[in-house]
């Protein structure tokens, strides 16, 4: 197919079959583009709706979402993991409100030069807000263009990912170029899926090499396997006489970064001297173990109820601390598997 077959096809299956009732479609600003692309990275759209409506309901233009503090930004991605993508919006806001007015860059080069923002998510955000002509190449599109061309190798790798560029950029029209980004996604989204695809259903079925040598269920080829290592942790529900729970703030960067945790030990004497509170060690309950599983390792959780004794209740001096109250929580970012152990063991 020439490129204008390619993107024709793809174009008249998504008008008469492409979402077009998607919550940010009802102002396709760069803003709310933005917004969109950056939680649909490693996330579903089912996933995101709800999400997104929440968050553009807070913060309905950049300055507002600029002016809020980091918890709060943090609070409202709780559940949706790689926290560093919300870490990375906020210091967007914040460029984008204080140093460019509150204008979004118009080309790919000016949305990469933002944190947080890649090629791909670059191209989906001009494309759709502007009309600029801009290729995509994420998850759903990969998996497209590998079959239809019958592109073998796992797409992480820098050769691979070059010749699937190359067929993204080939392909990507000159007009209508947002919808042809949303169509894209949409095909692989809803038929070029990885398991099961609807081949009868594609608008490129006839001429999809993958489809012809029967690979649909090689290709894309898959990451190289390898096993994940395992890290312990021991997690304490340290309680006081009001049924708080006390948390710590992590550091800005790494796993977690910036959001509130429940206090780690690696051996339960050493929890009072770092914490600075009088503990009841000899009641501790150590709870049902959890697993919390990251792209690179899992991380096996021992949570311990512990009681507090001392009748202040102040941690010490230098720890960004609070006690927290699950039946009337703070708008605090939260870890995934901290969120569940309070729900679990805090109320």
């Amino acid at each position: 197919m020439t490129p204008d077959q390619f993107n024709g096809a793809v174009l008249e299956w998504f008008d008469r079959h492409g979402r077009h009732d998607l919550p940010w479609q009802a102002e396709k600003t760069a803003y709310f583009t933005w917004i969109s692309e950056v939680m649909l990275q490693q996330t579903q759209v089912k996933t995101v709706i709800p999400y997104f409506q929440r968050f553009v309901t807070r913060f309905p233009t950049v300055h507002d979402l600029a002016a809020a503090e980091q918890d709060e930004v943090l609070h409202l991605w709780t559940g949706l993991g790689y926290y560093a993508r919300a870490r990375n919006l906020h210091k967007t806001a914040r460029i984008v409100s204080q140093e460019l007015n509150g204008e979004f860059p118009q080309t790919v080069e000016g949305m990469e030069a933002l944190p947080g923002i890649g090629r791909s998510t670059a191209g989906a955000i001009v494309s759709i807000s502007t009309g600029r002509r801009a290729a995509i190449l994420d998850g759903n599109v990969k998996r497209v263009l590998a079959r239809f061309y019958a592109v073998e190798g796992w797409p992480g790798t820098p050769a691979v990912m070059k010749e699937l560029w190359a067929w993204a950029e080939r392909n990507t029209p000159q007009h209508r170029v947002g919808d042809y980004t949303q169509a894209m996604m949409d095909l692989g989204a809803t038929l070029c899926t990885r398991s099961k695809p609807s081949c009868l259903l594609c608008p490129l079925q006839t001429h999809c090499q993958a489809r012809t040598l029967n690979l649909t269920d090689r290709l894309p080829s898959p990451r190289p396997r390898k096993t994940l290592p395992v890290k312990h942790t021991m997690m304490l529900l340290i309680q006081n006489d009001a049924g708080e729970t006390l948390l710590q703030q992590r550091p800005p960067s790494g796993i977690w970064g910036g959001l509130w945790s429940l206090p780690e030990v690696a051996d339960l004497r050493d929890a009072a001297s770092t914490l600075g509170l009088e503990l009841d060690l000899a009641a501790t309950e150590v709870l049902e173990p959890v697993r919390h599983t990251f792209s690179h390792y899992h991380l096996d959780i021992t949570p311990a109820r512990v009681v507090s004794k001392d009748p202040t209740n102040s941690v010490m001096e230098g720890l960004s601390a609070l006690w927290y109250n699950v039946e009337q929580p703070a708008n605090i970012g939260l870890a995934a598997p901290v969120k569940r152990l309070l729900e679990r063991y805090a109320s």
